[in-house]
């Protein structure tokens, strides 16, 4: 691979810029879960009430992510991600001044309008910007982000509640993440640093809908999302009520399976590049990053099983790492399929429908608890929806190569003819 090509400063700036963003998204939509027990005691909520406010969120977040990935294609991306992050620090911000359930119910239904942006913008950025045996790491970077913020939100979150409380939490939270806008004026990706030679005629989200692949890719999403969305929004309870840790336990060892995620999702860009600079398929290279990833994360449900903590903490760090070896290769499966002419619609699609598990998922575990007194059940049924992920990316989803829209429309024209 002597011709390959190094990522510029440029790219380098913008792709820090975007990690950085998605850590502070992610602390904004998991602070409530490590908020978990004081606001349960404030606002007198039950497990199921408290699963509802959870899946809130993901009501608005699932329901415009087609809107976002068709804003993000037809306007400028830059100015339509800079809006989302505005609008969901604002929500962030107002959520420490709730005075009952109504309110933060609302909030939580407009932090989710305000991120449903931000993939489709990724997709875009990455795929407009990035060239394709860069995405590995490209999408590894965004992916750390996103892990590492619920890493930070346990750990300095729990930390920091402890001492001050939740509300000032969230209102020098949202404040604090207003400052990112300052510089993404100045080093957002602009035209020129986007590839050339790389238009193609833009498909109808009806042609996409006809890709098998694509069904592949939203419903593989759909199960792993139910199971990140479990840990993101349910470890902090579990660690608390199920380990008995205290609010500093919590915070410190309850954050340790996240790093793990953010680490393996960094080595899983790096080296699932690697292997493909040396010659190796596109296509074996990501679906065996995924379909691994997925499977050996089901070890978290011995790890529920186990009485012993340390052992089944060690267990769920196993199961995370595992998972950050999906996480940084599932996007880059989607941009390569879809192009950038059609990556935001797509990312848009699948996010949108891979979301709709956590409109359900949230409040189905708070039910499950509450009606079974334990976690297990609830473990049990995430390590399912991990096995169906690795079903539809090995066997629905097809070759991982870009779809050639214009071919397609152009045989579907003659044949009409």
């Amino acid at each position: 691979m002597a011709n390959a090509t190094r990522m510029t400063r440029t790219q380098w700036s913008f792709l820090i810029l975007l990690l950085i963003s998605i850590c502070i998204n992610y602390v904004d939509r998991g602070s409530l879960g490590v908020a978990g027990k004081m606001l349960e005691s404030e606002l007198h909520l039950d497990h199921v009430m408290f699963g509802k406010l959870g899946s809130a969120f993901f009501w608005t977040y699932a329901a415009f992510q087609i809107v976002a990935g068709w804003l993000v294609d037809r306007y400028n991306v830059n100015w339509v991600y800079g809006l989302g992050y505005l609008l969901w620090s604002v929500a962030m911000l107002l959520t420490g001044y709730v005075e009952g359930i109504a309110m933060l119910f609302g909030l939580r239904l407009l932090l989710g309008i305000g991120e449903s942006v931000a993939y489709p913008a990724y997709s875009r950025i990455i795929s407009r910007g990035i060239q394709p045996e860069h995405r590995g790491v490209a999408n590894a970077l965004v992916d750390a982000g996103s892990k590492m913020g619920p890493a930070l939100g346990v750990l300095l979150g729990g930390l920091f509640m402890g001492r001050f409380g939740w509300r000032f939490f969230f209102v020098a939270t949202g404040g604090a993440s207003l400052l990112w806008l300052v510089p993404w004026m100045f080093f957002a990706p602009r035209e020129a640093v986007m590839l050339p030679g790389e238009e193609q005629r833009t498909p109808g989200m009806a042609r996409i809908f006809r890709e098998r692949s694509a069904w592949g890719t939203f419903i593989g999403l759909f199960c792993s999302n139910y199971a990140w969305y479990f840990l993101v929004f349910w470890l902090p309870n579990y660690f608390r009520e199920a380990r008995h840790y205290t609010q500093q336990e919590m915070s410190v060892f309850g954050s340790i399976p996240f790093w793990g995620v953010a680490a393996a999702s960094l080595f899983g860009g790096w080296m699932s590049d690697r292997w493909i600079a040396r010659g190796e398929s596109i296509t074996r290279v990501r679906k065996f990053f995924v379909a691994m990833g997925l499977g050996l994360a089901t070890l978290m449900l011995p790890a529920a099983m186990i009485q012993n903590s340390k052992l089944s903490l060690t267990l769920l760090t196993i199961a995370c790492l595992s998972f950050g070896l999906f996480s940084s290769n599932v996007w880059a499966v989607t941009q390569t399929l879809a192009g950038p002419s059609a990556s935001g619609k797509w990312t848009g699609l699948q996010n949108g429908f891979g979301n709709i598990s956590g409109v359900f998922g949230p409040w189905l575990t708070g039910w499950l608890v509450q009606r079974t007194h334990s976690y297990v059940a609830a473990f049990l049924v995430t390590a399912i929806f991990l096995a169906g992920g690795v079903v539809c990316f090995l066997f629905v989803v097809g070759p991982v190569k870009p779809i050639d829209w214009d071919a397609v429309e152009g045989s579907r024209a003659v044949e009409a003819s």
